[in-house]
């Protein structure tokens, strides 16, 4: 003996089918998502390089003056 359902056939199968659909699109995008993290990967050692020496500089000066007080 099955329970009676309070929702129609009809809209189960919609539902069903639509759930379906959704599952098979969500492939991701993966080959975007490596480039992205790549691109990103490669920003941070571009900008540290060229920022890299000067920070460093900054820092040092910033210990200095801390350290004569």
């Amino acid at each position: 003996m099955t329970t009676p359902s309070i929702i129609p056939t009809g809209l189960r199968r919609r539902a069903a089918a639509a759930l379906a659909a959704i599952r098979s699109d969500e492939r991701g995008d993966v080959p975007g998502w490596v480039l992205i993290t790549l691109m990103t990967a490669g920003l941070v050692i571009i900008i540290w390089a060229l920022a890299g020496p000067a920070l460093s500089g900054v820092f040092e000066q910033a210990i200095q003056r801390v350290s004569s007080f």
